[in-house]
């Protein structure tokens, strides 16, 4: 047996915890860039809770808040020019994957010249970054636990990964409290994307002990809390207990990444701005019918987990979760058309070579457009 694991990341977990935001942030800079969408931030109260505890430590602020679902690249290339303009030296992001995502790229792009494009197909390197604070505010990215952040260029529909260890946290903190804001429909989405991480890292081909551990655990975790946390009658508990798989995934896919799943709804936001958890929604039973005699024995662990008997039950046990929060779609519900197939299968052979090479069944182009059929 051989293999490595590295994750430089700094997790502070527990309720209350962002308080701590300002002291935990000092030692990396003067003046922190926040980041935020649009409104939520403002509307929960969690920035101003944050502001002040930043300034409280000491450091001055300056808030960008255009970040939009699915961040665009001309978005983090906004915001890292404002943060040079306005002298920041550390990046504070509040909110989702999308928010930590583009806070990521806001850092990488404050300290390296040139298209960020060319450094997310590696045509440049660096390994530099503005140091981050994370404050996830959904339990589904687990952007505060890795080293990767999704963005879409808005020129081709590309949306793709920039990857480094630069942006990933000096510090993730991780709050359960600060989930609890989240409308049913948002838990729902970005829970079954933090389930996916943890399936597809599982069943990866390049998983290895520590990451299979990890991600089989954060399994039971969605599989025996999410619903009733959904359903309004969860306990803090659960809450914790969903929050703390979410992180996980986010860790699990930085080593083992993931599958066809992510690989084939990737092109399918990005081509329609879709909200990522239903693109998952409508594509990974369909992609499990299809993989899992690639590893029976694996995926018979996660269907027990959902109280299914083998690997041939996963499929369906997913749905009938899928049911119960509320979740289930096809991708033309999400607007995807026949006339897409071809550009999207030929764009997942593009932006997700690694995801199809990680599935436990490997496919052809011509395979995952049937596989877009199926799922319309």
């Amino acid at each position: 047996m051989e293999f490595n694991y590295f994750l430089p990341v700094n997790i502070v977990f527990g309720s209350g915890k962002v308080l701590e935001t300002g002291e935990l942030t000092k030692p990396y800079g003067k003046k922190a860039l926040i980041v935020t969408g649009r409104s939520s931030a403002k509307k929960s109260g969690l920035y101003d809770k944050v502001n002040d505890s930043l300034k409280a430590a000491g450091l001055e602020t300056a808030l960008f808040d255009k970040v939009s679902q699915n961040p665009l690249t001309t978005t983090a290339q906004e915001g890292a020019d404002f943060a040079k303009a306005n002298g920041c030296d550390v990046v504070v992001a509040i909110g989702g994957g999308s928010i930590m995502d583009c806070a990521k790229a806001i850092a990488f792009l404050s300290k390296n010249e040139g298209d960020i494009n060319d450094y997310i197909y590696n045509r440049l390197t660096s390994d530099d970054a503005l140091p981050l604070i994370l404050i996830p505010t959904t339990c589904g990215t687990g952007s505060e636990g890795n080293g990767f952040a999704v963005l879409t260029n808005p020129d081709n529909g590309d949306k793709k990964s920039l990857r480094c260890n630069a942006i990933v946290a000096k510090v993730s903190i991780v709050d359960p409290e600060c989930m609890m804001t989240m409308p049913k429909k948002v838990l729902a989405s970005v829970t079954f994307d933090a389930l996916c991480h943890n399936i597809e890292a599982y069943t990866s081909k390049i998983a290895q002990p520590l990451t299979d551990a990890m991600s089989i655990y954060a399994i039971e975790l969605i599989a025996n809390n999410l619903v009733s946390v959904y359903n309004g009658t969860g306990s803090k508990k659960e809450w914790e207990n969903i929050t703390m798989a979410s992180t996980i995934g986010g860790m699990v896919i930085n080593t083992a990444g993931v599958t066809i799943a992510h690989g084939m709804e990737h092109p399918a936001s990005g081509l329609k701005d879709i909200v990522h958890g239903q693109g998952l929604a409508a594509l990974t039973p369909i992609v499990i019918e299809a993989s899992y005699k690639g590893n029976e024995e694996k995926f018979a662990k996660i269907a027990k987990i959902f109280g299914g008997e083998s690997a041939a039950d996963c499929a369906d046990k997913i749905r009938e979760l899928l049911k119960s929060i509320d979740l289930e779609c096809k991708l033309s519900d999400l607007g995807i058309a026949a006339e897409d197939i071809s550009w999207m299968a030929e764009n997942c052979m593009k932006v997700s070579a690694a995801s199809i090479a990680n599935n436990p069944v490997v496919f052809t182009q011509e395979e995952i457009a049937e596989l877009y059929r199926k799922a319309l």
